[in-house]
């Protein structure tokens, strides 16, 4: 990571930081996303930096084998590209490679020859379960600054904000 230099301070780090040096002229509700989306994007840019610096990983190979440690027996590709939100063939590309490595094994159905199940291998799981504990003592660093009770809090008003989000999204028909 490169270090800001003098001409660098002039331009703010995110849009939130931008924000800052005029508060009254943004309505809380912009102020409060940006600050939402700074902070998930921090989070998941250092994620995936630490990912792929230790693991020589990405975090949608992260995020996929994620999905199967939940699912011991296993989970059809179109299940798999549902939960992740991304395409079939996003979810394809991913497996291909994983298998390869030796990291799932796919299962084709007897009745069906275009159903695909993955799973995780034994070689996976252990994979898996290393970086999984790596991931979340990252994370554990990363908010580590708040204590518990702060933690806590964030969480429940979080809830409160997603709830909120789902109504809005419901009465405006976008859901």
């Amino acid at each position: 990571m490169r270090k800001r230099t003098e001409t660098d301070i002039s331009e703010p780090l995110d849009a939130e930081t931008g924000l800052h040096a005029r508060p009254n002229d943004h309505r809380t509700e912009l102020r409060l996303w940006l600050r939402l989306l700074t902070c998930a994007n921090l989070i998941e840019a250092e994620i995936r930096k630490r990912l792929r610096e230790r693991f020589a990983t990405t975090l949608p190979r992260f995020d996929l084998m994620a999905q199967l440690e939940r699912a011991p027996d296993g989970i059809m590709l179109g299940e798999l590209s549902r939960r992740m939100m991304v395409s079939n063939g996003n979810v394809t590309g991913l497996v291909e490679r994983l298998v390869q490595e030796g990291l799932l094994e796919r299962q084709v159905s007897e009745t069906d020859r275009r159903a695909v199940r993955v799973r995780l291998t034994p070689h996976g799981k252990t994979v898996f379960a290393e970086m999984a504990k790596a991931h979340g003592d990252w994370l554990g660093e990363l908010i580590g600054a708040m204590d518990e009770s702060a933690q806590e809090d964030l969480w429940a008003r979080l809830g409160v904000l997603k709830a909120s989000v789902h109504k809005a999204s419901e009465h405006d028909g976008a859901c």
